[in-house]
């Protein structure tokens, strides 16, 4: 059966959807390309993690060539699992994936804001993304996160703050599961961005003190809003498919996921796109177009 997502004739023009490869957890980076190929993705976002082939240049250059799946981001290797890839030291993991990017032709490198307990990286953090932005065509696109909670007690994990709009970023990230779990006010968050919005993680959410990383529309999050805006907001950047699959009984169960993400993103892109062309342009005084 044809997957309609991969139809070139659905793709919105302008703003391309990538698959990140965190998407097919427990599977690989190597299944991700693969994934992203077959279902007709514009790319990909590497997730940069324990999986030895994220970390490979030379290997994701030839799963790129292989599949024909362009690389379009990294996400630097800054979770709690990966705190030892790519150097112990964070600045270490943010040079390399700018090198990455570069060399493999993304626009993008994803960066969370440090661990509070990370406090000289915190305590610079701001000034040297603006340094090393300085230093590359590559953005670097700071992402939202969220307050950790169990029970009834809240901790704040991350610094200079979960909420990266209140620092100064040439650009951001909006992660839409995690402005679920923050329960915060996303499209409030987008408006703070503003034109710094150079990058979406798309996934849903329900409020969970857990990151669900939901398919869109299955959660509560303004999913399609956020999308008709882009244009609007003059958006140049990538939507990718952030969500998780681990749960998934069966390859055609993940797969099925991961088209329904991406048929939900291209119609929704599409609409506004469609919405915009039928508005007729405004006319001055002698009837000429603005």
């Amino acid at each position: 059966m044809a997957n309609p997502a991969a139809d070139p004739a659905a793709r919105a023009p302008g703003v391309k959807v990538a698959l990140s490869t965190a998407s097919v957890y427990p599977e690989n980076t190597a299944t991700a390309f693969e994934i992203a190929g077959r279902l007709g993705y514009d790319g990909v976002e590497v997730m940069v993690w324990t999986d030895p082939v994220s970390q490979d240049l030379d290997a994701l250059r030839a799963l790129s060539d292989r599949h024909e799946v362009p690389v379009l981001a990294i996400h630097a290797p800054c979770l709690l699992i990966t705190q030892r890839v790519w150097s112990s030291d964070p600045w270490t993991k943010l040079k390399r994936a700018k090198t990455a990017a570069e060399k493999l032709g993304a626009s993008t490198v994803v960066v969370h804001p440090p661990f509070r307990w990370q406090r000289q990286y915190a305590r610079d953090f701001v000034s040297g993304v603006w340094r090393m932005a300085g230093e590359t065509d590559v953005r670097f696109a700071v992402e939202n996160m969220y307050p950790w909670r169990y029970r009834d007690r809240e901790m704040l994990a991350y610094a200079p703050d979960w909420d990266v709009t209140k620092e100064d970023y040439r650009h951001f990230t909006v992660d839409l599961s995690h402005t679920a779990t923050a329960r915060t006010d996303t499209m409030a968050m987008v408006d703070r961005m503003g034109d710094r919005l150079g990058h979406v993680h798309l996934a849903d959410g329900k409020g969970s003190a857990k990151d669900e990383h939901l398919v869109p529309g299955r959660g509560d999050q303004p999913c399609a809003e956020l999308l008709h805006g882009l244009a609007d907001r003059g958006f140049d950047g990538h939507v990718v498919i952030e969500v998780n699959t681990r749960r998934a009984v069966s390859v055609a169960e993940r797969e099925s996921d991961l088209a329904e993400a991406l048929s939900f993103t291209r119609r929704h892109l599409a609409d506004a796109r469609a919405r915009r062309l039928a508005v007729p342009p405004r006319t001055g005084r002698a009837g000429g177009a603005v």
